[in-house]
C-alpha cells in the first residue's frame, strides 16, 4: 500500500525541538544543536511510525505576509523583532536558534528530502497548496500549531493533522470527525469551519482581536448554527431574530475585523509553491559524504544514526 504524503511545518518542528531540549547539546565550536537533533529525530520519528512514502518540509518564505498585515496590522506584530526595511520583517527569534536553521536546511539537502516555499507566503500556505492539489495519497499534515486543522478534509484526497503541540509521545492524528468532537463543529466541514470559529474566536498569540465577548464554545456554536461565518454576519445584519442582540452589537462592533479575517485567517491555497526536488523519501542518502561530514562537524551522531536507520531502504 502506498503511504501518505506528510507535510511537515518546519518551523513549528525545529521551534518545538529546540524548547524540548537543552542547549547543552552542542558543536565541537560551541554552536547550539539542540533544535537540529530534535528536528532530525522528528523525522526519523515519522518515517518509523506514520511510514510516509513521500515528505516534503514546507517552509516559511515569510512568516508575517504583507497581504496579510495590509489586512490586519496587528497580525503576529507582537513578534515582530525588527521591521523590514522595504522587505520582510524580521521575525524575534532566540540567538541560539537562528544559526541551526541553515544547518538543519544542509541535513534535509544532504539526505535529499524535499523542501518547499512560496515567495511573500508562509508555509502554512505551502502546506495548503500542496494539500489541496495532492490527488494521489492520503495527506498527513504535521504540526504543532493548530491553524492547520482547517485543512483536514474526506474528499478527494482524505487529510489529517498530526498534532505534535504536546510533543511526539503524545501525537494526535486529527481528522474530520476528531476536530469537530474536540471544538463542536460540524464534521461535513469541520476544516472550513474551524477556520470560521478561529477567526471568529480571536488567536493573541497570532495577533487575531477576534469578536470581544466570543469564546470558543460560543464561535463553534454559532457556526455549527449558520453554517459559515459570512452566513452568520450577513443574518447578524438582517436583524435575524436566530441571533441574539448582545451578539448581533459585539458583531456589529467587530464588523471592520470581520470583513478581513477570513482571508487572514484561512491559508492560501493557490500559494505560488517552489519545491527542490521529487518528494520520494529518499531509500538512502542523496550525499550519504555530507551526511557523514554534518554530522561530525556538528556533533549529531545519534540523531543521523537515527534518521539513517529509519529510511526504507536501511
Amino acid at each position: 500500500m502506498t503511504g501518505p504524503l506528510a507535510l511537515l511545518d518546519s518551523a513549528s518542528l525545529y521551534f518545538r525541538s529546540f524548547y524540548a531540549l537543552p542547549d547543552s547539546m552542542t558543536a565541537p565550536d560551541g554552536t547550539p544543536v539542540n533544535a537540529v537533533r530534535g528536528f532530525t529525530d522528528t523525522i526519523a520519528r515519522i518515517l518509523t511510525d506514520r511510514r510516509p512514502s513521500r515528505l516534503v518540509a514546507c517552509l516559511d518564505a515569510d512568516w508575517r505576509p504583507k497581504f496579510r498585515t495590509d489586512l490586519l496590522p496587528s497580525y503576529k506584530a507582537h513578534r515582530v523583532a525588527e521591521p523590514g526595511d522595504g522587505g520582510a520583517d524580521v521575525e524575534e527569534v532566540p540567538d541560539t536558534l537562528t544559526p541551526q536553521v541553515p544547518i538543519i536546511l544542509e541535513v534535509l539537502e544532504a539526505f535529499g528530502f524535499a523542501v518547499a516555499e512560496a515567495d511573500g507566503y508562509e508555509a502554512d500556505d505551502v502546506i495548503g497548496a500542496l494539500a489541496t492539489r495532492e490527488k494521489d495519497a492520503p495527506v498527513e499534515v504535521i504540526t504543532g500549531d493548530r491553524d492547520l486543522f482547517q485543512l483536514v478534509r474526506e474528499q478527494p484526497t482524505p487529510t489529517s493533522v498530526v498534532y505534535v503541540g504536546k510533543g511526539w509521545a503524545k501525537a494526535e492524528v486529527l481528522g474530520q470527525r476528531e476536530i469537530a468532537e474536540k471544538y463542536g463543529v460540524p464534521a461535513e466541514h469541520a476544516g472550513p469551519a474551524y477556520a470560521d470559529m478561529a477567526a471568529l474566536r480571536g488567536d493573541p498569540s497570532d495577533g487575531l482581536p477576534g469578536v470581544a465577548g466570543i469564546g470558543e464554545k460560543t464561535a463553534a456554536k454559532l457556526i455549527t448554527q449558520f453554517g459559515s461565518l459570512e452566513e452568520l454576519v450577513a443574518a447578524a445584519s438582517a436583524g435575524d431574530s436566530r441571533v441574539p442582540l448582545k451578539t448581533r452589537l459585539r458583531l456589529s462592533d467587530a464588523a471592520d475585523y470581520l470583513a478581513v479575517a477570513p482571508t487572514v485567517v484561512r491559508v492560501a491555497v493557490d500559494a505560488p509553491v517552489v519545491q527542490s526536488g521529487p518528494d520520494t523519501v529518499p531509500s538512502a542518502p542523496a550525499d550519504p559524504e555530507r551526511v557523514a561530514e554534518l554530522a561530525e562537524r556538528w556533533n549529531l551522531g545519534r540523531s543521523v544514526e537515527r534518521l539513517l536507520a529509519a529510511l526504507p531502504g536501511a
